[in-house]
């Protein structure tokens, strides 16, 4: 898939699940469950233990089903492994131009973290495809978002942190062209308890609370 089509894909779905596991092995179950909720995209940060094998095996298992994406991705080395092992995408918790950089090299798609408006304007201007803007919740949220939207709305944007069930509509009515989400769907409790089943609905809820979103958008247009 060319970048565009990653990006055109992740925005279709609407959402990114940030999978932050204590294993490997949480993390592949954690995506079969968001998969079988009809989730076709993962976010795998590189604080899991064994990321990068948990990458190959997710790449080799479902191949073009899933857009598989690398997170915490600190300094373009990583971006580089992790490529190789299979990630389509790259989210970055902070704004590292040398990383932007690799990922435009190879035509991947690099969704940079980003806060103030300085910071989101220089993603941008350095080839971002898209600004992750993290942590989005202790800035006010959706409120933040559309007030960055205001003067940057060329910039796409995915907010990160504080994105739930409730909030995920009011992102995308703000301006984001999709939504991150860490612990609330790949939840650390129901990996604990070995209730992927509950993720799987978690993961069908979302969606359908973006679709709800998206619906009442096009019909206040």
């Amino acid at each position: 898939m060319t970048a565009q089509q990653i990006l055109t894909t992740i925005t279709e779905i609407g959402i990114v699940p940030v999978v932050r596991t204590n294993s490997a092995e949480a993390a592949l179950q954690s995506v079969e469950a968001i998969y079988n909720g009809g989730v076709l995209a993962a976010e795998i940060t590189m604080t899991v233990p064994g990321a990068l094998k948990a990458l190959e095996k997710l790449a080799d298992k479902f191949g073009d089903k899933i857009i598989l994406g690398a997170g915490t991705v600190l300094d373009p080395e990583t971006a580089r492994t992790c490529m190789l092992a299979g990630a389509q995408f790259f989210v970055t918790p902070s704004l590292k131009v040398a990383t932007i950089e690799m990922a435009r090299r190879y035509s991947k798609v690099i969704c940079a973290g980003a806060l103030t408006p300085t910071e989101v304007l220089t993603a941008w201007e350095a080839g971002a495809d898209v600004v992750k803007v993290f942590p989005a919740n202790c800035m006010g949220g959706p409120r933040y978002l559309k007030a960055l939207k205001g003067p940057l709305p060329q910039v796409e944007m995915i907010p990160t942190g504080g994105v739930n069930l409730e909030t995920a509509g009011d992102f995308l009515k703000a301006g984001a062209c999709a939504v991150a989400v860490g612990g609330e769907l790949v939840d650390p409790k129901l990996i604990k308890d070995g209730n992927y089943a509950e993720m799987e609905a978690r993961a069908r809820l979302y969606l359908a609370a973006i679709a709800k979103a998206r619906a009442e958008m096009k019909a206040a247009a």
